[in-house]
């Protein structure tokens, strides 16, 4: 089987940068995996690459939705497989950067999941959020667990999945063999976590000082009565809160700043626990030199 690069690590530790790199030395494309750089108007707070950054280099799952679309796992799984298999055959190689590890692992592993077709939002309409997802705890805690209850669709499409199939999401993703589709390299960038932290408080007042109020401001005139599950994404239900009087800005930033780091520390958990990573110190001062490593390490892959 044909390589397929996957970058995973904690946000600000040089992702997008290594992507862009290795896929110039190793005539490479760039799929996102990043749930919340799919939505367009979304650039500053998902980091979204920017053309600049892109270096000519053509990346996919970017910009594809709109704020009022739902993302499913199912898609993306399809698409990431689509997009490997038309990298692959123009003679290239699939660099997948970033992404949760719950989407790169059905994607990239034996997961099936159904079309979720035939859901029927009506037949809660009398329910609240809260008995709606009281509903999902009883039927399926750990998917629930995963969940806010006000997050009403994906509720809802949870309890459409055990009745379309008599089980759980959960159940149904136990049941898998966990098998890696693809020859996949792990590759995962880190660094000291205090080291992280700092670089990620750092990375919101950068989003702040470059326009991420004025980013979301605008959204949350369009959406601040809608339930889309877009703005759901931390820095943005964050600052729609603050847009909606409930806290100060200064509460707010510090918000996303906290919710950042928590998910660093959980992206770190998931992908130890799921995947065999590859982990390379990030080298901030000479970045080229953390390129050199991931490029040699790969090539000796290629020589076994």
């Amino acid at each position: 089987m044909e390589k397929v690069i996957v970058i995973v690590g904690p946000t600000g530790v040089g992702k997008t940068k290594l992507s862009v790199e290795l896929a110039k030395k190793l005539n490479g494309e760039i799929i996102s995996g990043d749930s919340v750089q799919v939505y367009k108007r979304m650039d500053i707070g998902s980091a979204k690459v920017t053309e600049e950054e892109k270096e000519g280099i053509e990346h996919y799952l970017i910009d594809i939705k709109d704020i009022d679309e739902e993302y499913s796992v199912y898609e993306f799984q399809q698409e990431v497989r689509e997009k490997i298999k038309l990298i692959q055959s123009k003679g290239k190689t699939p660099i997948l950067a970033g992404g949760t590890g719950l989407y790169l692992k059905a994607a990239l592993y034996d997961y099936e999941f159904n079309k979720e077709d035939n859901i029927d939002f009506n037949k809660y309409e009398k329910l609240s959020n809260k008995e709606v997802y009281e509903m999902l705890k009883e039927l399926d805690p750990k998917e629930a667990s995963k969940l806010h209850e006000n997050n009403r669709v994906r509720v809802v499409r949870a309890l459409n999945i055990i009745k379309n199939n008599n089980m759980s999401k959960t159940e149904l993703l136990e049941k898998q063999d966990h098998k890696l589709l693809y020859d996949v390299v792990f590759i995962g960038l880190t660094s000291d976590r205090k080291n992280v932290y700092e670089r990620i408080n750092k990375r919101v007042d950068k989003m702040i000082e470059n326009g991420l109020l004025e980013e979301v401001g605008e959204l949350y005139k369009e959406c601040k009565d809608k339930n889309y599950s877009s703005m759901k994404a931390i820095g943005y239900k964050e600052l729609f809160a603050y847009f909606n009087g409930e806290i100060s800005l200064e509460e707010s930033i510090e918000l996303i700043k906290k919710k950042s780091r928590n998910y660093a520390k959980r992206q770190y958990t998931w992908f130890n626990n799921q995947f065999d990573v590859n982990w390379f110190e990030t080298d901030f001062n000479n970045f080229s030199n953390t390129v050199n490593l991931v490029i040699d390490f790969i090539k000796s892959l290629n020589k076994d």
